[in-house]
């Protein structure tokens, strides 16, 4: 998985310079897409005399290859597990902000009718999973809740698009999932959540990233963009509906599925601490123990940024 790090992309190759920052983000990058659609960042970045160039990312691990080699100076928010990738393949990154635990947004998904009824009932089955992804820990500490391991479920790894095909198709039995495709594949196919996050299996945060060296340099411009996410999440938890109203246009999803999708994240923008990072280590260690990152990763020893 960490070699996905090296694959080259394509991102327009805007020249830095102190007057602009390059913000990368996906089309999931909630705060970041109302942002982007709003105009307010632009507007509030106006005093210093910094413009925006957005660049839009399929995933995340790309996003933070992009940081890594200096095409990006900020990333929107990632999933938990991406930063460890990030560390393991040697990137200089740091943390700028999280989002607080939403432990509900991703789950593991079986048919209304499935016989499947408890974590131990997943033994021998075919699970769709993203490999690499937040929901990719979950489905690890339920597996381990159950005393079962990896190597007793048969996992199909793919992307969400493509698990929520096999899902509804009835080609798995089982799907991990997180939002805003479990909320939506729910209210399609009536399906049943056998356990999402909640009871310590995995919190789910959301990280907003940095190359170390802008972290550094430009303090003043990550101030603002802080203040501003800060100022959306809390919108967005005020005006469900508005904000819902907003995204469903952005992510040709009905505004209903948007609106309960967004009720399971907490948008609640906080610093990072090292001691915040304590479950980032908990996926490290699991990871490495799978195989899925090649060396061990002390998460703490990323740059965390703090907001003055």
């Amino acid at each position: 998985m960490a070699s996905i790090l090296s694959v080259s992309f394509a991102c327009a190759q805007t020249p830095a310079a102190s007057s602009l920052v390059r913000i990368g983000y996906q089309k999931s990058s909630t705060l970041t897409a109302i942002l982007k659609t709003n105009g307010e960042l632009e507007r509030a970045l106006t005093p210093l005399g910094v413009k925006i160039s957005w660049h839009e990312f399929a995933s995340g691990l790309p996003l933070l290859e992009a940081i890594n080699t200096g095409n990006v100076d900020f990333g929107a928010d990632v999933a938990d597990t991406v930063p460890l990738f990030a560390q393991a393949a040697g990137a200089r990154l740091a943390y700028i902000a999280e989002e607080a635990p939403s432990p509900s947004a991703q789950a593991i998904l079986v048919a209304a009718e499935s016989p499947i009824r408890t974590l131990a009932d997943l033994k021998g089955k075919k699970i769709a999973v993203t490999k690499g992804a937040g929901s990719h820990f979950l489905l690890l500490a339920a597996l381990g809740k159950a005393g079962l391991s990896f190597k007793d479920i048969s996992p199909a790894y793919l992307p969400p698009a493509d698990g929520r095909i096999a899902f509804v198709g009835g080609n798995v039995d089982a799907w991990v999932a997180w939002d805003p495709f479990l909320t939506s594949a729910q209210k399609q196919s009536n399906a049943r959540v056998l356990t999402d996050g909640s009871n310590g299996l995995a919190s789910y945060k959301r990280y907003y990233l940095s190359s170390a060296a802008f972290a550094d340099k430009r303090g003043d411009v990550l101030n603002v963009i802080y203040g501003k996410l800060d100022e959306t999440g809390k919108w967005v938890k005020a005006h469900p509906k508005d904000a819902a109203a907003l995204l469903a246009g952005l992510w040709g999803i009905d505004a209903a599925t948007v609106e309960e999708a967004n009720s399971h994240r907490t948008y609640q923008v906080g610093a990072v601490t090292t001691a915040g990072l304590s479950e980032q280590q908990r996926i490290a260690d699991a990871f490495f123990a799978e195989g899925l990152i090649p060396v061990k990763v002390d998460a703490a020893a990323a740059k965390i940024w703090a907001p003055k």
